[in-house]
């Protein structure tokens, strides 16, 4: 008995060192300095999944309310360099939250230990100096926008230092994401246009949808662990019905975001071309096992490819 319970103690610190989504052998952590890695690390600089998510919401918006490819500025590809870099600062800072608000849960997490608040890179107290940097750049990128993005920008801050908080207390923190990391679909619109319409409402509220779809996902990854610190979320919610929920999700995503692009194109043909992001998510239901934590982590990423495909519909 005593020989099985070493074993299993064993296997156990084996599964703690075997899986992690921190990329420690990456170009960008070999080519870095050792003493900003651990800041590289903090804002997911070695996970670029996260920028592109929060990032092509915004690039949809801003492709449709120019008028897609034919109808492209200088000033709408400024827009889009500007959404790009914003996204990664602001990424990059909601991290930092999240890692504050998260740093003694994270050392209860098999895939989250290794971060640098949680293992002790870095102190919450450089964090915090940190997050004031990132806060700066965003604020300078968001006030060479014009007034009403600027408002959408401001109201959105509150909700990225609470987000971290919901999983305490809703095993609904998914939906909360998504309204948070959304944004873009009307800041991007509204950047363009000045003021917003329809087509950008129908985007940002398909664009929760398919938040809370992926990151249910991507939440499989954790749920074991996630039931012995106490976390809440939609996987746990959802259990053995997960497929099904996403499912649910991916449609009405889906349906939002088409009656956005039609809304904004008036072009009954660009359906055909809506096909390719459709079976782009019908691929990811079909071959996602919600018990493998790497098949997880990889459908979830590949949602960068869905939204993609949804950009070149824009385009076109």
């Amino acid at each position: 008995m005593i020989e099985f319970c070493i074993m299993r103690s064993e296997q156990s610190r084996q599964k703690t060192r075997s899986y992690t989504d921190i990329n420690l052998t990456g170009r960008l952590m070999r080519l870095c300095p050792q003493i900003i890695r651990p800041y590289l690390l903090l804002i997911r600089l070695d996970r670029p999944i996260g920028w592109w998510l929060l990032l092509l919401p915004g690039w949809w918006s801003i492709v449709l309310a120019t008028g897609g490819i034919g109808h492209m500025t200088a000033q709408s590809w400024w827009l889009m360099l500007v959404f790009l870099i914003g996204a990664i600062v602001m990424r990059g800072a909601g991290c930092v939250v999240n890692d504050l608000w998260d740093r003694d849960i994270d050392k209860m997490v098999e895939r989250t230990r290794g971060r640098p608040l949680a293992s002790g890179a870095i102190s919450p107290r450089e964090a915090a100096v940190f997050l004031g940097l990132l806060l700066l750049v965003g604020a300078a990128i968001l006030f060479s926008t014009n007034r009403v993005t600027v408002a959408l920008g401001v109201f959105s801050l509150p909700l990225i230092v609470l987000y971290p908080y919901m999983k305490r207390i809703t095993h609904w923190p998914q939906l909360f994401l998504g309204i948070t990391f959304n944004f873009g679909a009307l800041m991007g619109w509204s950047a363009v246009a000045g003021s917003l319409s329809l087509a950008p409402v129908l985007l940002y509220l398909g664009g929760i949808c398919w938040t809370i779809g992926y990151d249910t996902i991507y939440a499989h990854q954790d749920k074991e662990d996630d039931l012995i610190a106490g976390i809440k979320s939609t996987a746990l919610q959802f259990g053995a019905d997960s497929k099904r929920w996403v499912s649910g999700l991916y449609l009405a995503a889906f349906v939002l975001m088409a009656s956005a692009v039609l809304l904004a194109d008036n072009n009954i043909h660009t359906l055909v071309f809506l096909t390719l992001p459709a079976l782009h998510l019908g691929w990811q239901l079909c071959h996602w096992n919600p018990d493998d934590q790497t098949d997880s982590l990889n459908m979830f990423k590949s949602n960068r490819n869905f939204g993609l495909l949804l950009l070149l519909v824009c385009f076109l």
